[in-house]
């Protein structure tokens, strides 16, 4: 979504960050890069859905729509990984508002929804087995959250979790890992939320559901160099080009460094910086006559399979070619013995 969609809710938080935006404590995350690789792609997809015919057609046609070109790329590209960050009951029709009388009227737009959503439980998972099938067959693929509904009442309609408290955030996490469950549909651990938007009761909440990472910041303006640190969507002063802890050190963050606008100069600057090279892209081109920049289509993959051949051509067996999810199990566990061992007294 648009850092418009955003303006008044984004509250520019730092509070959770285990420093400040100069002196980023990447020890935080010892040795996340396996031995022998000089840096690491991942590549996230917003927004997935049983949405036809954008995304999906239920006859099972993979040559068409995103998952059609989730396909192609992966068969062009054995290395590739890729996490769909997926809606469990998506009822967005539209990311701005339609209800234009309602939405100029103070007090009561913050109680409504300001645009029409679609009834609970039409893009509810479970009822579209065929859609589930086609993610469950397709290799090197894993699922991550990306909220139960993505709308909410008031201003800024895909930013599902804003002003809710430590409970509401919880409820919601949890029917949508229910309704995964019930569709028999594994996901990993981790979450990009609706919009970039992060609050420590939501920090909480996932923490208390069983989550270790997250991806809430978007930057692909901030120029490359191991100290920058996040300035555009979504949280800021995270470090852009490393895997950080955050929240005292209980969630992994993740940040999004490009996209489809972005230069190739950019990606092997983050490479040559031992970075992750973390590119995201949305389901959803076109929605209620806003272009996604980002929006996945033929253009888009094309820019992306030069852009892997070129990175594979320069680097070879050193690039790490990972996904959130296999980041995340590294990042935790070498963590998690790291603090071990920090904390063992000689004997």
């Amino acid at each position: 979504m648009n850092d418009e969609d955003v303006a008044g809710i984004d509250q520019k938080r730092k509070l959770f960050l285990p420093s400040s935006p100069d002196t980023l404590d990447l020890s935080s995350v010892p040795d996340w890069l396996p031995k022998g690789k000089r840096g690491a792609v991942c590549f996230g997809i917003d927004d997935v859905h049983p949405r036809t015919p954008e995304l999906y057609e239920e006859n099972g046609d993979l040559n068409r729509g995103v998952l059609g070109h989730v396909r192609w790329l992966l068969q062009r590209h054995e290395q590739l990984r890729i996490t769909l960050f997926t809606t469990a009951d998506w009822r967005q029709i539209s990311h701005i508002p339609t209800r234009r009388l309602l939405s100029r009227t103070p007090w009561l737009r913050d109680r409504f929804h300001l645009s029409e959503i679609l009834p609970a439980g039409t893009m509810r998972l479970g009822r579209h087995p065929h859609f589930v099938q086609r993610l469950q067959e397709l290799p090197r693929l894993e699922i991550g959250l990306h909220g139960l509904n993505h709308v909410r009442r008031g201003r800024g309609l895909p930013v599902e979790f804003a002003g809710l408290d430590k409970d509401a955030c919880k409820r919601i996490l949890r029917e949508s890992i229910a309704i995964f469950e019930e569709a028999g549909l594994e996901y990993v651990c981790g979450m990009t939320p609706p919009g970039w938007d992060i609050s420590e009761n939501l920090m909480s909440a996932m923490i208390d559901v069983g989550l270790k990472f997250v991806a809430s910041a978007r930057d692909i303006r901030t120029d490359i160099s191991p100290p920058a640190s996040t300035n555009m969507s979504g949280l800021k002063g995270v470090s852009l080009i490393y895997p950080q802890f955050i929240y005292d050190r209980r969630l992994l963050h993740i940040t999004s460094n490009f996209q489809a606008t972005s230069p190739i100069d950019r990606a092997i600057e983050i490479i040559e910086n031992g970075g992750l090279l973390a590119i995201k892209a949305h389901s959803l081109k076109n929605s209620s006559s806003h272009i996604a920049l980002d929006g996945l289509d033929e253009l888009y993959r094309n820019y992306l399979d030069l852009l892997f051949a070129r990175l594979d051509n320069i680097y070879g067996n050193t690039l790490w070619w990972t996904s959130m999810g296999e980041i995340s199990d590294r990042c935790v566990n070498r963590s998690a013995s790291f603090s071990t061992h920090a904390t063992e007294k000689p004997s």
